[in-house]
């Protein structure tokens, strides 16, 4: 029955505004659904348990599980500077139930330093930006440098007779000691080590003079008095060591280096799947105990948009192409 005062006309055009809103509706769950795996969602860690690249999806996935009600995991598959796990990744289906947790490494440098990879990181569907850890200039106990003018007239008084440590050949502490010797006109001598623990081992023993580590590794020891902490390689200082300053405020603007954590979809990924995969770790990033886990770690928080993320990593990829081709760095 028509209502009193209604045409048929505009009795129509109701109905067909009720059947479109609907149509949406149903639309709008059905895309849920859709973004929601039915299966176990893991989430790939291509370095070994224990570091920074590990603690910090461990955290967050204690607040999404309740947006994957199939399960959700953290994987280690490490090797290979994080390109096994990276090409498991790369080969897993587009379906939001395969993620990368991953430093720079496989996302924004492996590609300037290895003659050929099995997998294109130019391909990775961006999800957010998990968190930014700034590197240290960190210095043995034994290293009669106090600030960072002081170190660099030691290093150019003794040419190639200051060891730095590194996680490994192509890490970013490498890159880090290549971008800090192409700005000030040094030289030092590479200690490659199997990752970050055995490089702050032989630094406190005063085996290695020189580690430039993120900060989150590096904090404890100098607050411990077990070396020094001379410049944070970031815009800001950071709230973990709020005395150290920053390269800028040492004189040296052009030294930034930070140790970036995102996580990235295999490539093809659907957008409505990765959106749901921000919104739920975006909102996790922001919550007032993750924030202080985060920071505790020496990491600031992130959860960029997928766009945003995307330019972050095209931005860092450039720096990082152009320290790596300076130093003329290449691996097998």
């Amino acid at each position: 029955m028509t209502p009193k005062g209604a045409t048929m006309n505009q009795t129509c055009q109701r109905r067909t505004v009720l059947t479109i809103a609907a149509a949406l509706a149903a639309a709008s769950i059905c895309g849920f659904a859709n973004a929601q795996p039915a299966k176990l969602v893991k989430l790939i860690v291509p370095f070994p348990a224990g570091g920074t690249a590990d603690m910090l999806p461990r955290i967050l996935v204690e607040k999404v599980r309740g947006a994957y009600p199939a399960g959700i995991v953290v994987e280690n598959k490490a090797g290979a500077g994080g390109n096994i796990g990276a090409d498991f990744v790369a080969r897993a289906d587009a379906d939001g139930t395969t993620f990368l947790m991953s430093p720079p490494g496989p996302v924004a440098i492996n590609h300037h330093l290895y003659k050929s990879l099995t997998f294109d990181p130019t391909k990775w569907v961006p999800v957010t930006i998990i968190a930014t850890v700034p590197n240290v200039l960190a210095v043995s106990n034994k290293l009669p440098t106090k600030d960072v003018a002081e170190f660099i007239a030691y290093l150019k008084a003794n040419p190639g007779k200051v060891s730095y440590a590194s996680q490994g050949n192509g890490s970013t502490s490498h890159l880090t000691a290549s971008m800090f010797m192409q700005l000030t006109g040094t030289m030092m001598t590479h200690v490659p080590y199997k990752g970050t623990a055995p490089a702050l081992m032989d630094i406190v023993a005063g085996n290695v003079d020189v580690f430039f580590d993120n900060i989150s590794s590096s904090a404890q020891f100098h607050t411990g008095s077990k070396l020094r902490v001379l410049a944070v390689a970031d815009d800001k200082r950071s709230p973990a060591l709020p005395n150290v300053p920053t390269f800028a405020q040492a004189k040296l603007p052009g030294m930034h280096a930070v140790t970036f954590f995102t996580m990235v979809a295999p490539p093809g990924t659907p957008k409505h799947v990765v959106d749901y995969a921000h919104k739920q770790f975006a909102a996790a990033v922001a919550a007032p105990d993750v924030i202080q886990k985060f920071l505790e770690q020496g990491a600031v928080p992130g959860g960029a948009s997928p766009e945003k993320t995307a330019e972050f990593i095209r931005a860092e990829s450039d720096r990082w192409s152009t320290v790596i081709k300076s130093a003329n760095v290449t691996l097998e």
